[in-house]
């Protein structure tokens, strides 16, 4: 059988199918997220095409305010239509659909932890992703594959797409009764079936060259403060991963419970992985890791995600802004610039409420030491009255320079602003995803 392919076309992505029926996975190519297809162009105005229109009396304006339109393809503007019906009640529609999905398929239910609030909140930014993407493909299928892949250590195949495809049409059209029609379903079985088979061939693939989950040992368990420690775990297979990246962890006192971790090292010679995890109240894994696990102990690790890694082909300086645990990732990066002997400036701001929450300044300043291409700045909320983004106006120019953020979202959204505001460009301007981050760490 055929590899999949997309076609962008007026559809963006899109794809055929019967009603949710994937093909068998196969272990083909993943598909390639960079190659773009040029967009259809949308249709001329088919008033300007009349015979008609040249004899036609001018139109009187319309003094009432136009509605804005909407940009996109057929099916993503009908989709994201749906997501907005729906978002005043985006809880009821995420729970009637378990509900469904566990009354047609009792099974399943094993593969979900006890709470569901996670899982709904996951289940709803998905969808918007989706929606929001629908028109563009690489962005859309490099999401998708990095879906696909995660999902494997939720045990879950191919075959359990269709049914989860079926109850989710089945709670849109509930909730979204109002606008919902023939023509509604079908973009969203179009969009449903390409989407699924996309995450289908992903873990196909990658199922050819990794396992679905890693077991890793805790070696050493290091209680910096009284709720962060940093933990050194010895995977039991090599696990290649790129610094800058994260990973989701599963402990053995919350099965079926993944938090996000970013590695705090870059790639080691002894295949030794870091972590810095700060205990969060009423977060489950982040309080059992901090507080509970001891050298000895096994946790389990998902395959590495992430694309907020050095582009070692240029030499551009490196702006980093790490706040809190946020620091892991910056770290890594600059161990990851000196292992490659690489002499471009890198700029590191680290942000913390108090002296005692630098609990790795130590750490970064002895990186300084040894790097004269490294400058290390602390900035503490409670004495200069400054937040993060704000230090960043008294040095620079930065629109030279590569920008890499890491922290709560609320410093990385700030982050952001300041940045563009003071001239360096969205493209170059890296981090995790900010709603990803809402749940790393619990």
């Amino acid at each position: 059988m055929d590899a999949p392919t997309t076609t962008s076309g007026e559809n963006g992505i899109s794809g055929g199918g019967d009603w949710f029926t994937p093909r068998k996975a196969q272990p083909a190519p993943p598909l390639d997220a960079d190659q773009e297809t040029p967009q259809s162009p949308h249709p001329a105005d088919p008033l300007s095409q009349s015979p008609m229109a040249a004899s036609a009396p001018p139109r009187v304006p319309d003094q009432r305010a136009a509605p804005p339109v909407e940009e996109g393809s057929q099916d993503a503007i009908l989709i994201r239509r749906t997501m907005t019906e729906i978002g005043p009640v985006a809880d009821k529609v995420t729970s009637y659909f378990y509900a469904l999905l566990f009354i047609r398929r009792p099974d399943l239910r094993a593969m979900f932890p006890p709470a569901m609030d996670t899982q709904r909140d996951r289940l709803v930014k998905a969808l918007l992703t989706a929606a929001e993407h629908l028109d563009n493909t690489p962005v859309l299928v490099d999401y998708l594959q990095n879906l696909g892949r995660g999902h494997r250590k939720y045990g879950t195949h191919a075959e359990h797409y269709p049914v989860v495809g079926e109850c989710l049409i089945g709670a849109l059209s509930k909730y979204a009764a109002t606008i919902w029609n023939p023509e509604t379903e079908a973009a969203w079985v179009r969009a449903y079936t390409t989407l699924s088979q996309v995450m289908i061939d992903a873990a196909a693939t990658d199922e050819l060259r990794s396992p679905a989950w890693w077991q890793a040992e805790i070696v050493t368990h290091d209680l910096r403060t009284r709720d962060v420690a940093i933990l050194t775990v010895r995977p039991d297979q090599p696990y290649p991963f790129l610094a800058g990246q994260y990973t989701s962890v599963e402990t053995p006192w919350w099965p079926r419970v993944w938090r996000h971790y970013s590695f705090a090292s870059a790639p080691r010679s002894d295949g030794l992985l870091t972590f810095h995890v700060k205990a969060l109240p009423a977060g489950w894994v982040s309080n059992a890791l901090v507080h509970r696990a001891r050298p000895g102990d096994v946790i389990r690790l998902g395959p590495p995600i992430g694309s907020m890694t050095v582009d070692h082909t240029t030499d551009s300086g490196l702006l980093c802004l790490g706040g809190g645990t946020g620091i892991a990732p910056i770290k890594a990066l600059v161990e990851d610039v000196a292992v490659r002997g690489a002499q471009r400036p890198v700029e590191v701001f680290y942000g913390a409420r108090t002296d005692h929450d630098l609990y790795e300044i130590d750490t970064m300043l002895r990186l300084q030491q040894s790097n004269p291409w490294l400058s290390v700045r602390a900035v503490i909320d409670q004495q200069a009255r400054l937040r993060l983004p704000d230090a960043l106006r008294d040095y620079g120019p930065w629109n030279e320079y590569d920008a890499y953020l890491s922290g709560p979202p609320g410093m990385i959204r700030s982050s952001v602003d300041t940045l563009r505001n003071i001239g360096v460009p969205s493209s170059r301007i890296w981090h995790d995803e900010v709603e990803e981050l809402l749940v790393i760490g619990n």
